[in-house]
């Protein structure tokens, strides 16, 4: 009863995760079609490094997404490593989501080359490489599974991390990724490990170690069964 219970918990865990998830891809596909739709000029909402007119794009650019490509090549990260994030780590998912989200737009406000930067991308890079490097920490069974789920699917973001393309804003990626691995070291403790299966063959186990209720021991058994007294 209790593993049917621990099993529909999990199971809530999941969809939630993936709504959430879901929802916030659904968004960016919104803002983006609706920029189309309506042809509006959103890149001016980027950010621009060490200007103040780019102070705003901390917040807005990680919305904005230059074209359909760029859009696409986001939302799978984000979903897929944003319901293993909101999944695995309930507790530590809401600040991690906060710091990656304000402190890459804030990276690259001070440190980013010119231009205007704009796209989800830091995000994704930061959620990657925390769900990684927390699973290589924790080393706890869930962990694990969704460190080698993330690195499987996305490990090749690492080279997105070096300058390979002007176009591309490495720079997100980098203060993302950068952000994700120190999280993951400080907040390794504050989701609990999940409860370790129990196994029938280790309850029989435990069940013949442990004396019978009122079974004789050794001593007293010997005693009884010895030769009767003479008189």
């Amino acid at each position: 009863m209790q593993a049917s219970s621990e099993e529909a918990i999990d199971a809530c865990r999941v969809r939630r995760a993936i709504r959430v998830a879901l929802a916030a891809v659904g968004m960016l596909w919104a803002i983006y079609f609706a920029g189309e739709l309506f042809d509006l000029d959103l890149a001016r909402f980027g950010i621009y490094p060490r200007r103040a007119i780019g102070i705003p794009g901390i917040a807005l650019a990680p919305l904005i997404h230059g074209s359909f490509a760029h859009l696409l090549a986001n939302s799978a990260p984000i979903a897929v490593l944003g319901t293993s994030l909101l999944y695995g780590y309930p507790r530590s998912a809401g600040l991690v989501i906060k710091v990656l989200y304000a402190g890459t737009g804030l990276g690259v406000w001070l440190f980013a080359r010119d231009g205007s930067h704009v796209g989800a991308s830091g995000l994704a890079f930061g959620m990657m490489f925390f769900v990684f490097t927390i699973g290589a920490i924790r080393w706890d069974r869930r962990a694990i599974a969704l460190s080698m789920l993330a690195f499987f699917l996305y490990g090749g973001m690492v080279w997105g991390i070096f300058p390979t393309d002007p176009e591309v804003s490495f720079e997100s990626h980098f203060f993302g990724a950068l952000l994700g691995v120190v999280l993951a070291v400080l907040l390794r403790n504050r989701d609990p490990a999940p409860p370790q299966p129990r196994y029938v063959w280790e309850e029989g186990d435990e069940g013949r170690d442990e004396a019978q209720p009122g079974e004789p021991d050794d001593e007293s058994a010997q005693g009884r069964s010895g030769p009767p007294a003479l008189h």
